[in-house]
């Protein structure tokens, strides 16, 4: 007989105050126990939520967390075990841990949220109001989860209202993977419904982190975006990749209309939700003027900022520790490894102060040389490689350069030095150091790099307005919305808006395309977006491919430090743009049918 892979597993606290992620009572009860007391009935929904990726972990990527920066054209991970570093040269396939793990973890969660739903109605001391709360937050957690296993697996398995039993025998219930189609029907129904049922529930205050109607609705507009992208949206690609009676696993021919209901979806969260609820956080100087540097790094600092729709408790502090130089003489709060690099083709997306593209000629981008700047980070001018110098602000957020300010100033003025020789450099860090010659700064808080006291930012409201411009453009590229909220974006982050004096608007849904891309990149930089957007778009062939640049980390003169360098050939063939079913599944439901190419 063969049963069913995913455990029951143990109980955990529910309570922000209380850490309850990293709690495991010693003792184990019975079922009906369970679900006997609300007090138990709380511990098993807190369990549930312990499913939610931490993705401050991605190193070992623990915590359910994914390799998705080092895995993408952001970044690269210093250490060989990091499973972003065996994606990005093609060894991973249908049995590496990963593959599974992430199909474990939410088809888990589902499978708990099911047998929560179908059980609470035993609890002896719950209300019809907190019972009603707890089976709404399982069904968006629920909904969530296939989320997350759609756009890694695509077409996946829809389990039903009943929790499969964990010695059920999968050959007999002949479960069959159902088509993206129905997946999203699914998944936008039981958001739907979990956001009704949440209408009057706070999520605000002790309830931060818990499951509300604005977390529904957003991801709602994000299953109906990846759905009317071209992954999912008329892609021949997967015209052999059919079911036992031919039926398509994904849309063959393009529907407008999809990018219209993302559209809508995205439209109608902003007008329930902003400015009463949400709007994008902006941060002041002393004297009462806008400093946009501030704005675009504490938004992912302050804790559930105004910006913030959902955000996990808490979670690893792994990696403050990656992007924390290694800063050699200096304590270990100003002590890290720096092992995680930016690409120099991320460093190159970033646009210049006058909001232009490095490659515009009227950008003012400089390629070489060394001028006396000072970086908003900064008190005072410093030579800077010219490369570096009159960026916008969101560059200096992401990234640590050479003969950059650290941003610690508790133990002196440090400045971070990464090339060969330098404090943080490969000669003096061992086997601590940047691959790439930058550091991901980004997301980084500004004291004790071991400080655990903070939440993790998971979506915000400025990936709700990219979304939807991004949609709008695709069925109605005319429509004035879509410089509006584009602009909305770049007029928080300091640099001129399209169609201004300074910036004509691009001209025709092509160019437009192409800004809203640009954005969201510089934007939404090391937020684990990227991995997914180039995925949906159908680039990854092209962006996840071939050489990827740092500087010369190897170099003894720190002049030729400067130079750029291949610091590794990336692999991503067509069959990688839909994760393998994990083979022990295979094995263990001979009815489903394998991705194209595993």
């Amino acid at each position: 007989m063969k049963k069913l892979i995913l455990l029951f597993t143990g109980l955990i606290f529910f309570s922000c105050n209380d850490d309850y992620l990293d709690q495991v009572p010693d003792d184990r009860l019975t079922f009906d126990e369970t679900f006997s007391q609300r007090n138990t009935v709380e511990k098993y929904l807190a369990n549930i939520y312990s499913r939610i990726p931490s993705e401050l972990d991605q190193r070992d990527t623990n915590n359910h967390s994914g390799p998705w920066m080092g895995a993408s054209d952001e970044a690269e991970y210093w250490v060989s075990f990091h499973f972003g570093n065996f994606m990005n040269i093609g060894d991973w396939n249908a049995t590496s841990g990963e593959t599974g793990d992430q199909w474990a973890n939410y088809y888990g969660g589902i499978r708990d949220c099911s047998t929560l739903i179908q059980n609470i109605n035993k609890c002896q001391n719950c209300t019809d109001e907190r019972t009603s709360q707890y089976i709404a937050e399982a069904r968006v957690l629920r909904a969530y989860y296939y989320y997350n296993l759609v756009r890694l697996y695509g077409p996946i398995l829809l389990m039903g209202e009943q929790p499969i039993p964990a010695d059920a025998d999968l050959d007999v219930l002949n479960l069959h993977r159902n088509t993206v189609e129905e997946c999203v029907a699914y998944i936008v129904s039981e958001l739907d419904a979990g956001a009704d049922a949440l209408k009057t529930v706070s999520f605000q205050d002790d309830n931060a982190g818990r499951m509300s109607r604005p977390f529904a609705l957003a991801i709602k507009e994000k299953v109906l975006l990846i759905n009317a992208s071209p992954l999912f949206n008329g892609n021949t690609d997967y015209s052999a990749f059919v079911d036992e009676t031919g039926k398509h696993y994904i849309s063959q021919s393009v529907d407008v209309n999809k990018w219209k209901a993302a559209a809508d979806a995205s439209k109608a969260f902003i007008d329930e939700f902003v400015p009463g609820t949400y709007e994008l956080y902006k941060a002041y100087n002393v004297d009462g003027t806008y400093n946009p540097y501030l704005s675009t790094r504490d938004v992912m600092l302050k804790d559930w900022n105004v910006e913030m729709i959902y955000a996990r408790p808490r979670g690893g502090i792994a990696y403050h520790y990656e992007v924390t130089p290694y800063h050699a003489g200096y304590p270990d709060e100003v002590h890290g490894a720096g092992g995680l690099g930016v690409t120099q083709e991320m460093v190159d997306a970033y646009f210049t102060a006058n909001g232009r593209s490095i490659d515009d000629p009227a950008s003012g981008y400089q390629e070489t040389g060394f001028s006396n700047f000072q970086a908003p980070f900064d008190f005072k001018q410093r030579s800077a490689y010219n490369q570096w110098v009159n960026r916008e602000p969101r560059f200096y957020v992401g990234v640590t350069y050479n003969e950059s300010l650290w941003l610690n100033r508790d133990y002196g003025n440090i400045i971070t030095e990464l090339w060969y020789n330098g404090n943080s450099g490969r000669a003096v860090g061992a086997n601590d150091y940047s691959p790439t010659g930058y550091v991901v700064r980004k997301n980084m808080i500004t004291g004790n790099k071991n400080n655990t006291n903070r939440s993790i930012p998971m979506l915000r409201l400025a990936e709700i307005y990219l979304d939807y411009v991004e949609a709008l453009n695709e069925y109605d590229p005319t429509n004035p919305d879509i410089l509006i909220y584009l602009n909305k974006i770049r007029e928080r982050a300091g640099i001129p808006e399209y169609g201004s004096a300074e910036l004509p608007a691009p001209v025709g849904q092509s160019d437009m395309r192409i800004a809203i891309h640009k954005e969201r990149r510089v934007e939404l930089a090391f937020e684990n977006v990227r991995y997914f957007d180039i995925r949906r778009w159908k680039e990854a062939e092209e962006k996840f491919s071939g050489d990827f640049h740092g500087l010369d980390i190897n170099a003894t003169d720190e002049n030729n430090f400067y130079k750029q360098v291949v610091f590794e050939k990336r692999i991503f063939n067509q069959r990688h743009y839909l994760w393998p079913i994990p083979q022990v599944e295979m094995n263990t439901n001979r009815s489903l049918i394998q991705n194209p190419g595993w």
